[in-house]
């Protein structure tokens, strides 16, 4: 028996791509999340399933729409860049289609406080006696006894 590849079509949902979208967005590095983020963003996610902050365009083309929330002290547009990178490679893998336009606006820097992590600091020994090669390139051979 001969299998032939049967071509048609397949349907997939707005709500479908949202989520693909949506997951390409929240594993992206520096964004801390959609910008509608609150009561009202939690009552439209439960009444209507949608994600507030992605519009999904079909019209030929597929147009996204994004706003988001980056976290402060990056670089916003190299986090754009990286973002409008992995919702490309998620919708061309997952629905083998390309995306025309993807639209990214940022709505607002969030700075989460974190503990600053301890440096240790080096003592020096006596190595005066002692002669290395790294120890005459100036780098700390021995430790605090």
């Amino acid at each position: 028996m001969v299998h032939r590849p049967a071509t048609g079509r397949s349907v997939v949902t707005r709500r479908a791509i949202e989520e693909i979208v949506a997951a390409a967005v929240r594993h992206s590095y520096g964004v801390v999340g959609f910008a509608d983020r609150g009561i009202r963003a939690s009552v439209v996610r439960r009444v209507t399933g949608r994600e507030p902050g992605i519009d999904i365009a079909i019209d030929g083309s597929l147009r996204i729409g994004l706003a988001l929330e980056v976290a402060s002290g990056l670089p916003v547009a190299e986090v754009a860049r990286q973002v409008d990178s992995a919702v490309r490679y998620a919708v061309r893998r997952d629905l083998r289609r390309e995306v025309g336009v993807v639209s990214i606006t940022v709505a607002g820097l969030e700075y989460r406080p974190g503990r600053i992590p301890e440096v240790p600091v080096a003592t020096p020994t006596d190595t005066a006696s002692e002669s290395s090669p790294a120890a005459d390139a100036g780098t700390v051979v021995g430790g605090a006894a």
